[in-house]
């Protein structure tokens, strides 16, 4: 008996055996305990992550009093170093996997809890997702040459190049992929949104993607701004903080007119449009006293400002009939000539 218990290997059976069992029972009674704490919150992802890690975990705790059980096996040098080197291959694979699974449940948690009004989400959580698991692929990869003891020095310089060349080829599509980023948290306009950039040019905005964002305008043209640019720029949202948008329609009458008359069929012919809110209610404003004629302005607040064009033209062409109607006319610039005859000289 004592010589079958000098065997190396059959020692090393027997401590394979032994920590099997024991660890069992480790794994039943941490599930339980674990399961217990989770039910006290009211998140699922505390349960869904305990659920990914605990086996991981009674692994790694098997693996490792494996490994530090080694040295008093007996077994020869050459042996122990294979054996600790599968043993810590299982483990960074095995963490390797796990951390994948950890992380896709926690960004999508994470993010799918943040209000999302941009569109953007669908693009950004398989995006950081894969971004994760490229990070932990190269992790495990480090750890894996590390411990079959591949020098790491060539390997580490090639990379270093190659990464400074993959930086400086990528930057741009970086900093469009930054730019996506700092409007899905920042949300300076959602999809649906009317907004002016800068150059000028009116549109809605249909399309937010990682690289770039899309805007269509009254002309039916679309236009594709990186988000890179739209994130360093300034963007009027005429749609923001709240949809309505604001009208103002200039109106000049004679001199001689009933200005209380001119006030009261603007306010009417803007209650009696469609598009305009009764709150907060039209107003009209005596503006200046022009060269030719007096000048007034009605404002009001259209419901959207994709009807602002209609509005416009709507409250103008009602503006020009009630006029007629009533007899109120709309000046336009009139010059007084004189003639004077020049007497020949003597």
């Amino acid at each position: 008996m004592h010589e079958i218990l000098n065997n190396p290997l059959i020692r090393l059976i027997i401590v394979t055996v032994a920590l099997l069992l024991f660890y069992k029972i480790v794994d039943l009674f941490l599930k339980k305990l674990l399961l217990r704490l989770t039910g006290i919150t009211r998140t699922s992802l505390d349960d869904e992550v305990i659920d990914i890690l605990h086996r991981p975990i009674i692994l790694s705790l098997f693996f490792l009093s494996l490994i530090f059980s080694l040295p008093h096996i007996g077994l020869k040098d050459e042996a122990a170093f294979y054996l600790k080197s599968i043993s810590y291959t299982v483990l960074v694979l095995t963490w390797c996997i796990t951390l994948i699974k950890t992380s896709n449940q926690v960004v999508h948690h994470i993010l799918s809890a943040v209000k999302d009004e941009t569109g953007l989400r669908k693009d950004l959580i398989p995006l950081i997702k894969n971004i994760s698991k490229i990070i932990i692929l190269g992790t495990t990869a480090f750890f894996f040459l590390s411990i079959w003891k591949i020098n790491l020095t060539p390997l580490l310089a090639s990379a270093g190049i190659a990464g400074a060349v993959v930086a400086f080829a990528a930057k741009d599509a970086m900093a469009n992929l930054f730019g996506g980023i700092s409007i899905f948290f920042d949300k300076p306009f959602i999809i649906g949104d009317y907004v002016v950039l800068d150059s000028g040019e009116r549109g809605e905005v249909v399309t937010i993607g990682v690289r770039s964002t899309r805007i269509k305008t009254r002309d039916d043209i679309l236009i594709t701004i990186p988000n890179s640019i739209i994130a360093n720029t300034k963007i009027i949202n005429e749609s923001a903080p709240i949809p309505r948008f604001r009208v103002r329609s200039p109106v000049s009458v004679a001199y001689g007119s009933d200005i209380d008359l001119v006030e009261k069929t603007l306010l009417e012919v803007a209650e009696g449009n469609p598009n305009v809110l009764s709150r907060p209610s039209p107003r009209v404003r005596f503006r200046s006293f022009g060269d030719s004629a007096l000048n007034f302005e009605l404002l009001c607040w259209a419901r959207e400002p994709s009807v602002r064009g209609l509005t416009v033209h709507e409250l103008n062409s009602a503006i020009y009939r009630e006029f007629e109607k009533r007899n109120i006319k709309i000046p336009f610039p009139q010059r007084d000539v004189h003639l004077y005859k020049t007497w020949p000289g003597p």
